[in-house]
């Protein structure tokens, strides 16, 4: 999925001796409501773009969920990883972003965009977090950031960072991000029978197939911007 911003994003920071005649892998590929690759294959020119989804579709080379990048590709794989609109839908965040990280080759680049706190509930299938810019600033210490800012057009981040080549990958097991499902920062979901009794229901409301096309569309939404919670301008790691 693509927002307008999305791609106004890699218009402007992806430069083309980054991906002419290299090897490129978007994940999370699956075409919905546009996607950035158009724009690299026919300005860009990589020699090979991999797409790789958990499920079929346009654009989609490879069935492939992100967590077993590294089992299918092996290390140091692609010049180039690409995720746009994905990491907010990954329960095991950590495990998908060391993968991405892991298949990328020292001095490659990698683009992620993702929701921040403050976007509403989209479950596709599932919503799980939001991230800050500090917490993609701790999540990719071990990269060079080379571009770290907000979406202008709704609440989310972009992040252009490069692999060094002497990489060692950082802990990421203290990092807290807010969940969309328990209104809070944690580390990890166990439940969401953890979440307020509020936010139990709307989410039930929402996620099921027997009630959700008896509730009228405008209380849907409400019922989505009403988990989102408002937007976080400082975070702060323990």
């Amino acid at each position: 999925m693509c927002h307008v911003s999305v791609i106004e994003f890699f218009i402007e920071h992806a430069e083309a001796e980054e991906f002419a005649g290299k090897r490129v892998l978007e994940v999370g590929s699956k075409y919905v409501n546009g996607s950035v690759r158009p724009f690299i294959e026919r300005f860009l020119k990589p020699r090979e773009y991999i797409g790789v989804d958990i499920e079929p579709g346009k654009f989609v080379d490879i069935v492939l969920p992100a967590e077993k990048l590294l089992d299918h590709f092996g290390p140091n794989s692609f010049d180039v990883v690409i995720s746009t609109e994905v990491l907010e839908h990954v329960k095991n965040w950590r495990l998908v972003i060391n993968n991405m990280k892991g298949v990328l080759k020292p001095g490659g680049h990698i683009y992620i965009t993702t929701r921040s706190r403050g976007f509403h509930y989209h479950a596709y299938p599932h919503d799980y977090w939001r991230y800050e810019p500090n917490d993609m600033k701790a999540i990719f210490s071990d990269f060079e950031i080379k571009c770290l800012k907000r979406d202008h057009e709704a609440p989310g981040v972009f992040l252009k960072a490069v692999k060094p080549n002497n990489w060692q990958p950082a802990n990421l097991d203290n990092i807290a991000l807010y969940s969309i499902l328990l209104g809070k920062r944690t580390r990890e979901i166990i439940s969401i029978e953890e979440a307020p009794l509020t936010r139990r229901i709307a989410f039930k409301l929402l996620n099921s197939k027997k009630v959700r096309w008896l509730i009228p569309t405008a209380l849907i939404r409400i019922l989505e911007k009403s988990l989102a919670g408002g937007p976080v301008i400082h975070t702060i790691h323990t």
